[in-house]
């Protein structure tokens, strides 16, 4: 599972970016994860569990994950549209579009810490 080695790397990111007073007061970490990411989001926060379980330090930490869903630029008609049921479709103009423009990150969005 591929989702703990994830988890470890955002906690490692975390610790490189803010210093231990800071992340004594951690409270929660919001994801916001592309559905063409990779990530199953279920998993992610299974491994969450397990890791912060494992991990003293972390364990009152709350894991949220936003599923970004997947976005296209169509380059003819310059319109975005969201893609369904994984249709790679202009919405607009009806042409086939690979020009995905979100749908593909992992990312810590927001952090959130005790006052």
């Amino acid at each position: 599972m591929h989702e703990i080695s994830l988890v470890r790397s955002i906690f490692n990111t975390l610790e490189s970016e803010f210093s231990k007073k800071e992340l004594d007061t951690m409270t929660a970490i919001n994801l916001r994860v592309g559905l063409l990411s990779n990530v199953e989001p279920l998993l992610m926060q299974n491994a969450f569990d397990a890791v912060t379980t494992a991990e003293e330090k972390y364990q009152g930490v709350k894991l949220q994950v936003e599923l970004v869903p997947i976005e296209i630029h169509c380059n003819d008609c310059q319109s975005s549209s969201i893609v369904e049921n994984y249709k790679f479709v202009c919405a607009s103009c009806g042409k086939p579009n690979n020009n995905v423009v979100k749908g593909t990150e992992l990312l810590i969005h927001q952090v959130h810490f005790d006052s």
